[in-house]
């Protein structure tokens, strides 16, 4: 399919024909973070897209650095008493933080980071590395990529991760050399084999010193280098710069926020790409330009792109207990990640994690159904109780039957559910009311039962599953 783009990434203005509505309010939330409470559906219904989206790339409606900051002193805290020899403990640290933050699209690009330069503590064994590796992520998240690539290049996590800290003049070690440009910076068929060595050679000396990036001069390989067509006694720091100095830089990282933030499915053509990596490269690297473009754009909100990501275990649990505005240990919602196949601090390879439909199989569809009804049920301790669907159908005034349905189906899926499905919903809780429970229940008790039960039901349909 040709896609104009021209139009593609021309801002998206509502009018009659294709008007700002409850669809694509739920679509912007789950992709920008990852998921909208009741609260924030109806308000950015009635704010419009560029209010909305603008309230999202701040990082909140009202005065968002002072609550960012916050937050931040709330994690600092935390962050201060955690046991860095528990790897546990640092993925909770982090799955609070993206239950919790004002800033959900920081956090959204926080983990797509993360998985675009996977590094995992398997090989690094160091959580304090893994942690500073993940406050850099976060603090370029919305920055310049310059400043993340360079940075990157020298953290420790990445510098043992890809041996750059073993690389000696004489013996210098390919991997960083390689995964800078095939994985982080330019794609394949955009360098050469001498690319690769010579690149290499230019990161000798670069070592880990006092836990920090360190230079020794001794073990730095100081002849001329020929790399990326340029010559000269480069260094690690000249490598970078050249990287970003290629047309493809802009254009590769253009096409990974595309599948990120657009389509997993479509595969955009270098035209299509076009507009969006000329300007990436024209702001050098400003990559708030860039994911602003992308949200605003008529493609993003287009039936082309609607539902057709699948959601990550992340993107399924934490849009569960943000849209209920409720709270769960995150502890065990860290470990119950791992078993739907995404492990916090350890992505499988130097390629992140696979994604797309190899996050859905049988085995990890029940567990997903078994997570969702873990923590809407309350009866499961490892999640705590704070996370109740009846609490807060009952708090928004939701109590017939029909009332229910219409707000968790508009919660969660924004009414897009098929006829056939309502209505096995109401089905089930129209049966429901004949169930037996036990003879201690009250009738507050089954009330509540139900709505959880019917609530779980809906998280169980095809159509949560897709971002």
């Amino acid at each position: 399919m040709a896609i104009d783009p021209d139009w593609a990434w021309k801002a998206y203005h509502p009018d009659a024909k294709n008007p700002w509505n409850l669809a694509k309010v739920g679509h912007l939330y789950r992709r920008a973070g990852f998921s909208a409470s009741s609260d924030e559906l109806d308000r950015s219904l009635a704010d419009g897209p560029e209010k909305t989206i603008g309230n999202l790339l701040a990082g909140g409606t009202a005065q968002p650095a002072l609550v960012q900051q916050a937050f931040e002193r709330q994690m600092a805290d935390i962050a201060a008493s955690l046991d860095y020899t528990n790897e546990a403990e640092l993925r909770a640290w982090w799955l609070l933080r993206i239950l919790q933050t004002p800033h959900p699209l920081q956090e959204r690009l926080t983990l797509f980071w993360h998985d675009h330069f996977a590094t995992s503590n398997a090989k690094v064994r160091n959580l304090r590395y893994m942690f500073d590796q993940n406050q850099l992520l976060r603090r370029n998240a919305l920055g310049s990529f310059r400043t993340m690539l360079a940075e990157i290049s020298k953290d420790p996590a990445m510098m043992i991760w890809l041996d750059t800290s073993l690389n000696k003049k004489g013996t210098a070690n390919e991997n960083y050399s390689r995964e800078l440009m095939e994985l982080f910076c330019l794609g394949i068929g955009h360098y050469t084999e001498q690319d690769v060595r010579e690149g290499a050679r230019a990161f000798t000396g670069w070592e880990i010193r006092d836990n920090k990036f360190a230079f020794n001069a001794a073990q730095h390989d100081d002849g001329l280098k020929q790399y990326l067509g340029q010559r000269g006694n480069f260094g690690g720091e000249d490598i970078v710069r050249i990287c970003l100095e290629q047309e493809a830089a802009a254009y590769f990282i253009a096409g990974k926020l595309f599948r990120l933030f657009v389509s997993e499915t479509l595969v955009p053509s270098p035209e299509l790409l076009k507009p969006l990596a000329t300007r990436f490269r024209q702001s050098d690297y400003n990559l708030r330009e860039l994911v602003e473009t992308m949200l605003r754009s008529n493609l993003f909100f287009s039936p082309e792109v609607y539902r057709t990501q699948i959601k990550s275990p992340v993107d399924f649990a934490v849009g569960i207990v943000r849209a209920l505005e409720g709270h769960v240990g995150a502890i065990p919602l860290a470990d119950a990640l791992e078993g739907l196949g995404q492990r916090l601090f350890s992505p499988p390879s130097v390629k992140g994690w696979p994604g797309g439909d190899v996050w859905i199989n049988s085995t990890t569809l029940l567990l997903r159904h078994n997570l969702a009804l873990n923590i809407t049920s309350t009866q499961d301790n490892r999640f705590g109780r704070r996370t109740d669907p009846a609490e807060l159908a009952r708090k928004r005034g939701k109590h017939s039957d029909d009332e229910i349905v219409a707000f968790f189906v508009r919660l969660f899926l924004q009414d897009d559910i098929p006829a056939d499905a309502r209505a096995s919903l109401l089905d089930y809780l129209a049966g429901a009311h004949k169930q037996k429970y036990p003879a201690y229940w009250s009738a507050q008790d089954q009330q509540d039962h139900r709505v959880r039960a019917v609530c779980h039901l809906l998280l169980t349909q095809a159509e949560f599953q897709l971002n």
